[in-house]
């Protein structure tokens, strides 16, 4: 925690952050055209900013882009704010709900949560039919191999289709696949009004990659789900359902039980 606060104590930092909350995404030449600081200062603000995990990077071919990450403004939130006055508490405050409740003008979704396991067991708990059950409440089924199909299992409902693929595996480090076809009987099992899986089926198929790398004994997962149509609805179910899921991922991994 204490590399939080030292990270929102700077105003310069604050600065860089409400301007990601404006506009997610932002490339290092974007931020400072939209900031009075040289580039060297925002390459270091970015730094003790990407180190406090507030900021998540991504790569797209020789850009790298940077991404709000809200799970240490929460967290501070939930276990730290009832021990300061309201005075005090209320930037952080006002940080946490427009990082939850300000829509990212950037599509893609980032997520970034570290875990108390190794890459092996992180890949195994994203794979393994066995372990999504229970964290996630469906089974994943695939060889994992580019180009194999992935069937969704929820109950007694499975969904294939052509399009739900592997599109990238690594074990260890990447995982990427298209995302579910959303049929009446996904619908039904969920209970998703037909108006609303009408709305989402009309959508362009999006996809979602793991990204996941060792950081001392811990694992930093990074969930990157895009490739969404402008004004998604699917986009916005998810994030709600994404954070759901990692954290019922994160408590399996680190104590044996599900959430």
């Amino acid at each position: 925690m204490d590399e939080v606060f030292k990270a929102l104590a700077d105003p310069s930092r604050r600065r860089l952050l409400d301007s990601l909350n404006g506009r997610d995404g932002q490339t290092l030449r974007e931020l400072c055209a939209g900031l009075s600081m040289a580039r060297q200062s925002v390459s270091k603000h970015l730094a003790v900013l990407e180190s406090a995990g507030l900021v998540t990077t991504v790569r797209r071919g020789r850009e790298k882009l940077h991404y709000l990450n809200a799970v240490p403004i929460n967290a501070i939130a939930d276990r730290w704010i009832s021990r300061f006055d309201r005075e005090r508490a209320l930037a952080l405050t006002d940080l946490k709900n427009a990082l939850e409740h300000t829509p990212m003008s950037d599509p893609a979704y980032v997520y970034t949560i570290h875990i108390k396991t190794t890459p092996e067991r992180l890949w195994q708990a994203l794979t393994d039919p066995a372990f999504t059950r229970r964290y996630w409440g469906m089974t994943l089924e695939s060889d994992w191999r580019p180009g194999s199909p992935v069937i969704w299992r929820q109950d007694d409902v499975a969904i294939a289709s052509p399009e739900q693929t592997v599109l990238e595996a690594d074990p260890g480090r990447r995982l990427s696949y298209t995302w579910h076809t959303f049929t009446p009987e996904w619908a039904e099992a969920n209970g998703i009004d037909e108006q609303t899986r009408a709305t989402l089926a009309a959508e362009r198929r999006s996809k979602v990659t793991f990204e996941i790398e060792p950081v001392g004994e811990a694992v930093r997962l990074t969930v990157i789900h895009d490739g969404f149509d402008s004004g998604s609805t699917l986009r916005t179910m998810i994030e709600q359902g994404w954070p759901e899921v990692v954290s019922g991922l994160k408590t399996l991994l680190e104590t044996g039980e599900p959430l």
